[in-house]
């Protein structure tokens, strides 16, 4: 059976300097100044080395592989002096046999590189590409003959659910391979979540039958079944593989939007980049699940994991909560117009689909984002993004496929046709004036393309929490214009439901070392929560009140603290139908309204007491009247607006 030995501890790092200082992975280089600005970041190679003794196994009858879960961007292993793999592709898993190289005492060396080049995306992009060993370092021993382990990084194994539409039908094909493959037999078991089998068959490509399936019904019900293959040689069990399946259907419609298990199912939710203040992508578990926590008690129902393959950790906890997710690669922003750029994305496109096919959550692959921004080849990427296509069509049939195009990007543009569907990344209201330029966009698209199913992959505006005003206006980068920004486009989903999914940019505040802005260099302040995850903005409690059916109220505008005007505008964002405001002690007003709740509100000179209240709920802040307005309010310097191109 298997047996699996953890390599995250006791490396060796020589980094950009020349120095070697002892780390354990997960680990990256650029932790630090990938997210100071400038644009600067250290990319390049670095070296990791460790030794590790002979692990036990029989070498008669057992193989051994390392597994990497993710080294950005390219990777020499090394093992005792002979190169046993090479890997292009930051964010996916790789594996090799070194079962032949192994000694008593074994030195590893891995030459991760994360450098300019014209092969291996992404190349140019708003976020910081962080290089090293930045997920687990494995040691497997299987058996010789074992579900496959060197099948584009993945299982071994897939999981078709409802096959053709059938919820009582689910497809379990396996691979096998070793010296005994023409004899080994796969046994398979289905479990209820509760352990008890449901069917069972045995064979390498079988079709089951679940009586009365209980479905995946997103965040409602993320009900999952488990799968477990056995491979049985001479009546003994050499192999052992599982998962956690859930059982849905799902279908889009270009004026009813998405649908789950044949009901409308609006999708409304963020996009997320995996990295953290002091940290970059290095990730840890406890780090993931915050995050899908913060996710959950917004109240999003799916998942836009840009712009890359996520960590199975974060694919597992998006089953579990019930996300739908949009999964794509890292073809963004520049097509490189060479043989091995295109080979690249095809190669990562393989390992996404195969590494993850198993996740319920995942609904769509994603192909590209805003790859019209440098076009040099427009023809050349408009093939290569057909070729994608095809191939996540012949690769899992079972799902449909998008991409993101670029602002300006015009709805007529061909790229717009390639997939089963599209959605745009629109910042109409913070890139450019105008928040009712959002509904002639998207009315303009749905008129011309009555039969396209389009959705929002990216809409949003910069927040600084320590940036405030009473007069918000586009590019100020307030907390304030944030709020007002997504109140509008809350209100505009409301208005086109044929949306099939829309996603904020971001949930969180992230790394791109190129940008300077909001006074601070180096990141992109669009999300709802900070980078550090400390300080949820005002706009997260906004999108809770939307789609967190939970009972709230929310005073916005608690760290506007200093206001000079003798009357002042406090806003609450409650779902309660009716919200009290008092000042010092004194009722101000009660209104009725649809969420977003504003009041006129007078200030003493000195600290006033603000409390809201609706029903038992209650929220509290102090706001001090000044003479003079705060300066540290407003944004120094000329670093106020644009984008990292």
């Amino acid at each position: 059976m298997r047996t699996s030995i953890g390599l995250n501890h006791g490396w060796d790092f020589t980094g950009p300097d020349g120095r070697t200082e002892s780390v354990n992975v997960p680990h990256t280089w650029n932790a630090i100044d990938g997210q100071d600005g400038g644009g600067d970041y250290w990319r390049g190679s670095c070296t990791y080395a460790r030794h590790f003794g002979r692990p036990s196994f029989d070498p008669a009858s057992e193989r051994v592989y390392l597994q990497f879960d993710g080294v950005n961007a390219s990777a020499d292993v090394t093992l005792n002096g002979s190169l046993v793999a090479h890997h292009d592709g930051g964010y996916s898993t790789f594996r090799t046999d070194v079962t032949d190289e192994l000694l008593d005492d074994n030195q590893l060396v891995v030459t991760a590189d994360n450098s300019d080049n014209d092969r291996v995306y992404p190349q140019r992009a708003d976020f910081t590409f962080y290089g090293g060993i930045y997920r687990d370092v494995t040691l497997m021993v299987v058996a010789a003959t074992h579900f496959s382990l060197d099948h584009w990084g993945g299982p071994g194994f897939a999981v078709t659910p409802a096959l053709g539409g059938d919820t009582h039908k689910v497809r379990v094909q396996s691979w096998v391979d070793g010296p005994a493959t023409a004899s080994a037999e796969v046994r398979v078991s289905l479990l209820d979540a509760s352990g008890v089998e449901v069917a069972s068959g045995t064979g390498e490509d079988l079709v089951l039958d679940v009586a009365e399936p209980h479905l995946w019904d997103g965040t409602r019900d993320p009900y999952r079944y488990v799968a477990r293959l056995a491979l049985v040689v001479a009546g003994e069990t050499i192999d052992e593989v599982s998962c956690r399946f859930g059982i849905r259907t799902f279908r889009v419609d270009p004026k009813e939007g998405f649908f789950l298990n044949g009901r409308p199912y609006p999708l409304r939710g963020v996009c997320r980049h995996q990295d953290r203040k002091g940290v970059g992508n290095a990730l840890t578990t406890e780090m993931h699940r915050e995050d899908m926590e913060l996710i959950r008690e917004v109240g999003a129902n799916t998942i836009r994991l840009a712009h890359y393959q996520h960590s199975q950790t974060f694919y597992d906890l998006c089953d579990e909560a019930g996300m739908v997710v949009w999964a794509e690669i890292p073809y963004i922003s520049m097509h490189m117009s060479t043989s091995e750029a295109n080979a690249n994305t095809e190669h990562q496109m393989r390992e996404l689909i195969v590494q993850n096919y198993n996740h319920p959550s995942i609904v769509c692959w994603g192909l590209s984002n805003e790859i019209t921004i440098y076009v040099r080849d427009r023809k050349g990427m408009l093939e290569n993004n057909a070729r994608l296509n095809d191939l996540c069509h012949k690769l899992d049939p079972t799902r449909f496929t998008t991409l993101a195009c670029y602002a300006m990007c015009g709805p007529f543009n061909r790229i717009a046709r390639i997939t089963d569907v599209v959605s745009w990344n629109l910042y109409l209201g913070w890139y450019v004036p105008g928040l009712f330029l959002n509904d002639l966009w998207m009315g303009f698209y749905h008129l011309t393309h009555p039969n396209r199913c389009l959705g929002l992959s990216e809409y949003g505006a910069e927040a600084m929490c320590n940036l405030h005003s009473s007069k918000p206006r586009r590019g100020d980068q307030t907390e304030e214009y944030q709020a007002i920004y997504h109140e509008y486009l809350l209100r505009f989903f409301d208005r086109h439901p044929y949306l099939w999914a829309t996603h904020v940019w971001n949930m969180f505040d992230f790394a791109a070392d190129a940008r300077d802005q909001g006074g601070e260099p180096g990141m992109n302040h669009k999300g709802l929560v900070t980078f550090d995850r400390t300080t949820k903005k005002d706009s997260f409690f906004l999108y809770k009140v939307w789609w967190n059916p939970e009972p709230m109220v929310h005073l916005c505008g608690k760290r506007y603290v200093d206001r000079p005007e003798a009357v002042t505008t406090v806003k609450v964002y409650s779902n309660q139908p009716e919200v009290t405001l008092l000042v010092n002690g004194e009722e101000v007003a009660t209104k009725a309204a649809d969420k977003v709740f504003e009041f006129k509100v007078p200030l003493a000179l000195g600290e006033n007491a603000i409390e809201a209240r609706a029903g038992a709920l209650s929220d509290t802040c102090v706001l001090r009247r000044v003479e003079r307005p705060n300066p540290s309010y407003v944004l120094k310097g000329s670093n106020t607006g644009g984008n990292w191109v």
